[in-house]
């Protein structure tokens, strides 16, 4: 064992380590998606060998039977890399930043084999034994990264048991409320919320025009489905329905830089009037205009109750929605029915603002966002989903609309509810200060600022939430 082949050793576990915890962990949360639920048995599986490797060549040399065995897990730990790359390709797609790095694994992986294998070769020639070969600081840190890869495996192992049981409705029964062979056309069809609009469209046989601007992300979405990159590509006979306009810049992202603000005010104002546009050059109006909107439409009032009546105040957030709301106005003049959909927090496992939160919620180390008193109006994804049905199938319902669930919580008890779930604690509170100094506007209308609002609309016209409470959304999809 020379120290080269202990450099390469320790620089493929730096990248490993880095693999691990920034794209399994934070950018990907492989944990929390059913969809990898193999891909995370794999990944157990194989930190188990490499714990066992770790800890055979840090410590021990062997010979004869034993360096044979050694040799084995080396070959059946490529077979499980084949296998995980595959299963990657089929069920996700890596970006670029994972691809770079399990390709650097793959070359310095090969060069450790290149030195390791002559040596256990040579070690297998020899009569079955096993003699210690301490090394000092290098077998401690073959040690601890023994016990690192053992302690991702059993979490790999944990979170694919947990997988197992994270089952969703059928996303065909979420719109039962429309009538038959509708034709709806979908943009943001890609997106959290559009994703599982349209598995629910086409899985009840309904005809789903789906807008990408990104063909690449075709794949996400469950056929049948007819996938247009422009609204131009609608002819002017086309048959539609009804319209759900959900695309723009994600708000919650980044901070809200002059150039992030414009990108969001640009995505969403200028969809909405190309869809407009498309309205005025149908033959045939579609019946309903489902248009996105947000809760932040209200701007920030602390403990004030907020229905569809309620005036706002000037922010942000406020500008966005009302221009966003403003440019789809005009289909009224169609004769087109326009919704203005005023969405608060949505809570699902596949995106949204909580996913952000539960990795650091289920190591232990969530907790409140500054004083935890502002108001957190949310509605579960599903939930959401069955409301869009709803108002569309509902020809008198038009106008503002309230999608949030009709109990709101402080932040103070949403991550109290939140830490109850994951069963783990939840006191480690962020400083409002520190937010506002990093964040500033960003940190105050989204994490400190909040809005109490009540869906007076969607209960008024006979919709039925299936989770009225935090705690109900978090047993369904927890």
């Amino acid at each position: 064992m020379t120290s080269l082949l202990w450099t390469l050793i320790a620089i493929q576990i730096v990248m490993g380590v880095f693999d691990t915890f920034y794209h399994h962990e934070l950018t990907e949360r492989l944990a929390w998606r059913p969809s990898q639920r193999y891909e995370l048995k794999l990944h157990g599986v194989r930190n188990m060998l490499y714990a066992l490797l770790f800890l055979v060549l840090g410590w021990l040399e062997v010979y004869g039977v034993f360096a044979m065995l050694i040799i084995a897990v080396l070959v059946v730990e490529i077979i499980i890399t084949l296998m995980d790359f595959v299963e990657e390709d089929i069920s996700r797609k890596l970006p670029a930043s994972e691809r770079i790095n399990h390709t650097l694994l793959a070359i310095n992986y090969g060069a450790i084999l290149v030195l390791l294998l002559p040596v256990l070769i040579g070690w297998a020639a020899q009569p079955t034994g096993v003699k210690s070969a301490y090394t000092g600081w290098l077998s401690l840190i073959a040690a601890a990264a023994a016990i690192g890869a053992a302690l991702c495996g059993v979490r790999d192992f944990t979170a694919a048991k947990r997988l197992a049981r994270m089952t969703s409705a059928p996303a065909a029964s979420l719109v039962e409320k429309l009538p038959p062979r509708q034709t709806v056309l979908v943009t943001g069809a890609t997106g959290f919320i559009g994703s599982r609009l349209v598995a629910g469209l086409s899985g009840a046989g309904h005809q789903v025009i789906a807008l990408l601007r990104n063909p690449a992300k075709a794949e996400m979405l469950p056929p049948p489905i007819t996938l247009i990159t422009s609204l131009d590509q609608i002819p002017a006979d086309a048959r539609i329905d009804a319209i759900v306009n959900l695309a723009g810049e994600p708000i919650g992202n980044e901070l809200w830089t002059e150039a992030k603000r414009r990108k969001i005010l640009d995505s969403r104002i200028s969809m909405t009037k190309d869809v407009v546009a498309l309205i005025a050059r149908l033959e045939r109006k579609p019946k309903a205009l489902v248009s996105g909107s947000a809760i932040g439409w209200y701007g920030l009032w602390q403990d004030q109750v907020l229905t569809e009546s309620a005036k706002s105040h000037a922010c942000f957030s406020h500008e966005l929605c009302e221009a966003w709301e403003s440019a789809a106005r005009p289909a009224e003049e169609q004769g087109v029915r326009v919704v203005y959909l005023r969405i608060g927090l949505v809570i699902g496992t596949d995106g949204g603002f909580i996913a952000r939160m539960l990795t650091p919620f289920e190591f232990g180390v969530g907790g409140p966002l500054g004083s935890g008193r502002q108001w957190m109006s949310w509605i579960e994804r599903d939930d959401l989903i069955r409301l869009i049905a709803h108002v569309i199938a509902r020809p008198e319902i038009a106008g503002p609309v309230n999608a949030t669930a009709p109990i709101p919580v402080t932040n103070l008890k949403f991550t109290e509810e939140l830490g109850r779930r994951l069963r783990r604690p939840a006191f480690f509170r962020i400083p409002d200060a520190l937010l506002r100094r990093v964040g500033g506007d960003f940190a105050n209308e989204l994490l400190l600022g909040g809005q109490r609002v009540l869906p007076n609309k969607a209960l008024s016209n006979g919709f039925v939430f299936r989770h009225e409470t935090l705690r109900s959304a978090f047993e369904a999809i927890l």
